[in-house]
């Protein structure tokens, strides 16, 4: 059990917003141990390439390899308020400058607290860059596997925040901290929160964001450790409301690719690709290169041509997305 107390002062500077970087570290989480998303499915092929990163690689070998399990707090800084690319840039800048005590302090004490540390972790960990390493990770792993469709993920989590924005004005805060998810009380002066390890925080005088998410649903997430940087990510639309498993976040996560691969039912050529959906060559050459490391294109030389075909696994993932 946690238990979070509050004041006046505290209560009145709670507020609502999405958390970019823990929706990005949410899908690389599931990516990481190949887990599927309960509602959404397999992380897909964008982000499996993604892993290919140095710096992608190096977050996911931190990342608890089951549900439950210590996710670097320093991965997650509390999100301030603006329009997501802000908000998103913000948060990088705030994990590039982690102090190099701090990012001991969470590898060593909270995630690794028996040992068992990668050797690579440790090393970049000592020579002091593992911080901007981490931020630049999770921008890479947003660009390939989730910037295409921020767009939609934006627009959803934002009806979230209007819905609660709304319920606050109707009936008061403690109603909105009851209704974010079933294992959080809210009593007087504190908030009760269900976890298999006890734990207490002061957040008097302090701002606690509550952050909707997609991406983690349907966990709680608390990271209330530091008045500094407290914030709750509770799912989106409450536990018992699933998100909508649209084809934009299922499968590829990614609109171009998506329709690149719904176009190749007939043999095509990159160039053909290109003029046909008004994308560079080195696009399309992308696209298709995340389409082959899958197995849903295959590429064949027809004269001096390339040409590129879906293969039987990219027709069952589009009948599964339809």
């Amino acid at each position: 059990m946690i238990t979070v107390k509050f004041d006046v002062s505290g209560l009145a500077r709670t507020r609502i917003a999405p958390s970019p970087a823990f929706e990005i570290t949410s899908w690389l989480r599931l990516t990481a141990a190949n887990r599927r998303h309960p509602v959404l499915g397999m992380a897909g092929a964008s982000a499996r390439y993604a892993l290919r990163d140095p710096d992608v690689a190096l977050i996911a070998a931190v990342m608890p390899p089951g549900p439950l399990g210590y996710v670097l707090d320093m991965l997650t800084p509390r999100p301030a308020a603006g329009p997501w690319e802000r908000v998103l840039a913000g948060q990088l800048d705030v994990i590039s400058q982690t102090p190099r005590e701090t990012t001991a302090e969470q590898l060593l004490e909270e995630r690794y607290p028996n040992g068992g540390m990668p050797d690579g972790v440790r090393r970049v960990m000592e020579n002091g860059t593992f911080a901007r390493r981490a931020a630049d990770g999770l921008r890479r792993f947003w660009l390939t596997a989730l910037a295409d469709q921020h767009k939609a993920l934006a627009e959803r989590l934002a009806a979230d925040v209007a819905a609660r924005a709304h319920l606050m004005a109707t009936r008061g805060v403690g109603h909105v901290l009851e209704s974010l998810h079933p294992d959080l009380d809210w009593g007087p002066e504190e908030m009760r929160i269900v976890k298999p390890y006890d734990g207490a925080s002061d957040l008097s005088d302090s701002e606690l964001v509550l952050s909707p998410s997609l991406l983690g649903w349907p966990n709680l997430h608390v990271q209330v450790c530091d008045p500094l940087d407290a914030f709750i990510a509770y799912p989106a639309g409450g536990p018992a409301a699933a998100p909508k498993a649209d084809a934009a976040l299922s499968g590829l996560i990614g609109t171009s690719r998506a329709a690149i691969l719904r176009d190749l039912g007939s043999s095509r050529s990159t160039t053909e690709l290109s003029r046909r959906h008004r994308l560079a060559p080195s696009t399309v050459s992308y696209h298709l290169s995340v389409l082959l490391d899958a197995d849903l294109v295959s590429r064949m030389r027809l004269g001096p041509a390339v040409q590129y075909r879906r293969t039987r696994a990219g027709d069952a993932l589009l009948r599964d997305a339809r």
